[in-house]
């Protein structure tokens, strides 16, 4: 299967374009190598923990850029030192970069780089103005049609 048929979807929902933008990019998306390996974790209600292998890279090595709810996070290549002479060369440090699409308002905390692993804490951000608010329903007092007098006490 090689199509998503959405329009199902756009006969009911409004404003979903964007959707369909993310799922047509993650099918013609190429088949990348799988470098560096990452996990995603769920840490909560509302949080994530991205974690990246970046073995061999540094702090300056390492560009973080989030942008129009693109996350992407790039890897340049270390320099080897000069006079270095490898006999097998399995650590790999070649160069990168990783794209993931985040859902709106997914911002991110923080990152931190310890042991070869790269941690960038995400969270879920839902402006005041969007949650959910409770609207009050008030009795509303019976009004008078304009041409018709309010009854009057009988006087005595």
């Amino acid at each position: 299967m090689n199509a998503f048929d959405l329009s199902p979807l756009f006969r009911t929902a409004i404003g979903f374009d964007r959707l369909a933008r993310v799922l047509e990019a993650a099918r013609n998306a190429p088949d990348v190598n799988g470098y560096p390996p990452y996990n995603i974790e769920k840490t909560g209600e509302d949080s994530y923990v991205l974690t990246m292998a970046v073995a061999g890279f540094g702090e300056k090595d390492l560009e973080i850029v989030a942008r129009d709810n693109v996350l992407t996070i790039t890897g340049r290549a270390p320099q080897p030192e000069e006079g270095r002479s490898f006999l097998y060369r399995g650590i790999a440090g070649r160069a990168f970069e990783r794209r993931f699409v985040l859902a709106d308002h997914i911002v991110v905390e923080g990152a931190s780089l310890e042991n070869g692993l790269l941690r960038l804490g995400l969270k879920r951000v839902v402006p005041e103005a969007l949650k959910p608010r409770r609207i009050e329903v008030q009795a509303r007092q019976p009004q008078l049609p304009a041409n018709t007098e309010a009854p009057q006490a009988e006087a005595a």
